[in-house]
């Protein structure tokens, strides 16, 4: 009788272990399978969030297909304790092994809200942004300028602890532009100092967290600056006007006020240094209305004939050489454009009404495209009146 019982416990035992062994199999298996989710999702993991709640709010969106599994799945390999708080991006089919790595790598959201702040040459504005999971692209749900009071929903962006913050600096901004923005910017902290050398703040795009100091911000521009014209001024090309990485500097900043088309940088830097090869004066009004407004903002008028007669030490029409310092912060493309300009001949450039310019080489052929600027700036004011 008791060797009976002891069989039937035993294979009763057997029968379980089997069992068990099936189970632990098959989780094991849908762990690492290929997920149920067919289109991307944006799952956000709430400050303070439990395994439970964070596997429940994917089961719900269907994401895996059991939050039990998941759980366990999360235990076995050591990762239940290590969620991050955040807004994520789950591509479709990923696996709950996919999914539980993208909660608890750490680092920065990969979706969710981010809040752009944008410094240009002409204004300033804040945008908020949603990353479309299923199109990757960007949904503006909230803009509005610094002269303008923000929209009430502004507000309940930046009470989300996950929201991501990027600073957005436009080429040919000047250094007051870009203390004045940094100084305006309600999500950052600390006094900004000084305003910065002029030129020396490399526009670019800037990723932030809410209080970031103001003064180490500004100090990380200038070393990306510092950086870049570095490594381009070791591959500069041989024959250059410039004695020093500054004054490429100068002239990288004229070529980004004169042009904001990519292809022809090259071509206006040419202008300017078979300018100075011969010697003529560069004769440019960027940097007549520089010595103006000294980088505080945009003229808003043309240059009067006083202003482009006065002798100052911006005003290229009167003095020889280039200015004393850069006239804006020029980007990496300008400074290349810079210390690699065009093998052109030519001396004269004017627009041309399509947003680009005609090169010249002499001055009688760039009196005829000057008038010929004249004549298309006419039919655009025509043009203009009519519609209004």
């Amino acid at each position: 009788m008791i060797r009976h019982l002891v069989a039937n416990f035993l294979t009763l035992l057997i029968v379980g272990l089997i069992g068990l062994a099936i189970v632990i199999s098959s989780g094991k298996r849908n762990f690492y399978a290929e997920g149920p989710l067919e289109q991307a999702i944006c799952f956000r993991v709430a400050p303070g969030s439990t395994l439970r709640a964070v596997s429940s709010g994917l089961a719900q969106q269907d994401a895996i297909a059991s939050a039990q599994v998941f759980r366990i799945g999360a235990q076995y390999t050591e990762r239940a304790g290590n969620l991050r708080f955040g807004s994520y991006l789950i591509p479709e089919r990923s696996s709950m092994d996919e999914i539980m790595d993208l909660l608890t790598r750490g680092g920065a959201s990969t979706c969710g809200s981010e809040i752009q702040y944008r410094i240009g040459v002409t204004r300033i504005e804040t945008l908020v942004r949603e990353l479309d999971p299923a199109t990757q692209n960007f949904q503006v749900m909230v803009q509005f300028s610094s002269d303008e009071e923000p929209p009430e929903e502004y507000a309940s962006f930046t009470e989300q602890a996950d929201i991501q913050y990027r600073i957005t600096v436009a080429e040919g901004a000047t250094s007051w532009q870009i203390w004045e923005g940094l100084r305006l910017a309600e999500f950052l902290d600390g006094e900004p100092g000084d305003v910065p050398r002029e030129g020396w703040l490399a526009p670019d795009s800037y990723s932030v967290q809410r209080g970031a100091d103001r003064q180490a911000l500004l100090a990380e521009m200038e070393a990306r600056q510092e950086s870049i014209l570095a490594n381009l001024w070791e591959n500069r090309v041989d024959g250059l006007p410039y004695d020093s990485p500054e004054e490429a500097l100068i002239m990288a900043s004229i070529v980004e006020k004169e042009t904001g088309q990519a292809d022809e940088r090259r071509q206006v830097a040419s202008v300017f240094v078979n300018r100075l090869g011969i010697p003529m004066r560069l004769q440019t009004d960027p940097t007549v209305i520089y010595g103006i407004t000294q980088g505080q903002g945009t003229l808003g008028r043309g240059l009067r004939r006083s202003e482009l007669d006065a002798t100052t030490p911006y005003n290229t029409y009167r003095i020889d050489g280039m200015p004393p310092t850069p006239i804006a912060n020029p980007g990496r493309a300008a400074i290349a454009a810079a210390l690699n300009p065009d093998d052109t001949p030519y001396l004269y450039f004017v627009a041309d009404g399509t947003g680009g310019h005609t090169f010249t080489t002499n001055l009688a052929d760039h009196n005829r495209a000057v008038a010929r600027w004249r004549e298309i700036e006419a039919e655009m004011r025509e043009r203009q009146q009519a519609e209004d």
